[in-house]
């Protein structure tokens, strides 16, 4: 069932704002951690924590731009905010992955011993239950609203999930085993991890900053849309975009050339209310022409690209 522009603004500020709160909480709880075991696995785990707050303050902002209305200045609406916003979090994570491995590295040439590794172990327990809890209501909103923001400041906790189970094992290696230098490994771990979840989560908003095509999926459903029309219109020169959470499709249908021009609209308004059926949030732009009309199309001056998904 698909929700009303209304829901979904209502679902992203409530997985935005949540995440602030808990950003917070763990933040306090992992720094009592730290103080009281000398960690540097559950340090790295704070640090991550403290730029979530910051991420997740600026995931808020983007969410509450991204859902204006479209204006003058912006025809296409502020959807696009939550990608910049998604580009932000990236290099935060970037910078928190670089810190922790420097850290680690210091930490194998003058190893510390760990203390009071049961108190961390129950610190990062109850990090791991609310931060599981975060993730699949943060995964809901994202795949009701197609939230970037949403979805990048999920990666965030996702990548906490991964952190406090790690950091949970190298305590107990610690605790029952002595192994303080799993501490360190543990750490580094986490920093690769990091810096692997930057990239991707840059890589994705720069694809959508720069209008890359959407999937092959998406693009084969709209021939599929179209072709249930009782004319099976041929089209060409589909384009595809998302404008941060809402998708936008462009393309050319075939009709036959002798029909008059209100006819053609009506036939152009069922194939977009189909569309709608599937995507009803879509801002869709359809270019009327004859068919069999020979003209210079954009499928056929592609460079270099390869383009299976024809009509």
């Amino acid at each position: 069932m698909s929700l009303t522009r209304e829901q979904a603004d209502k679902l992203k500020n409530y997985a935005a704002s949540g995440s602030i709160v808990l950003a917070v909480l763990l933040c306090l709880i992992k720094g009592a951690g730290v103080f009281y075991t000398d960690s540097l696995a559950v340090l790295s785990s704070m640090v991550d924590s403290l730029s979530d707050i910051f991420a997740s303050l600026i995931t808020l902002i983007a969410v509450k731009i991204s859902v204006r209305p479209a204006d003058c200045s912006y025809r296409y609406g502020y959807g696009k905010a939550e990608a910049l916003s998604a580009l932000f979090q990236a290099a935060f994570i970037a910078v928190s992955g670089i810190f922790i491995l420097y850290d680690a590295v210091l930490r194998f040439k003058n190893p510390i011993p760990l203390t009071q590794t049961g108190l961390g172990l129950i610190i990062m327990i109850l990090s791991l239950i609310s931060t599981l809890v975060l993730v699949a209501f943060q995964r809901y909103v994202a795949r009701q609203t197609n939230s970037q923001a949403i979805l990048a400041d999920s990666m965030h906790y996702s990548v906490d999930i991964m952190t406090n189970i790690s950091i949970i094992f190298s305590l107990l290696a610690v605790r029952f085993w002595d192994i303080n230098w799993i501490d360190s490994v543990v750490a580094v771990g986490i920093s690769v991890y990091l810096l692997y979840s930057a990239y991707t989560l840059g890589r994705d908003a720069i694809f959508l900053l720069l209008d890359r095509e959407l999937s092959d999926e998406i693009r084969n459903s709209i021939y599929q849309i179209v072709g249930k029309h009782p004319l099976s219109p041929k089209i060409h020169d589909l384009r595809t975009r998302d404008l941060g959470g809402t998708y936008m499709f462009e393309f050319h249908i075939e009709l036959d050339g002798n029909l008059n021009l209100y006819t053609a609209h009506k036939y152009t308004d069922e194939v977009e209310d189909l569309i709608r059926q599937t995507y009803p949030q879509a801002q869709i732009i359809i270019h009327q022409d004859p068919a069999g009309l020979l003209e210079e199309r954009l499928d056929n001056k592609l460079i270099g690209a390869s383009c299976p998904l024809k009509n």
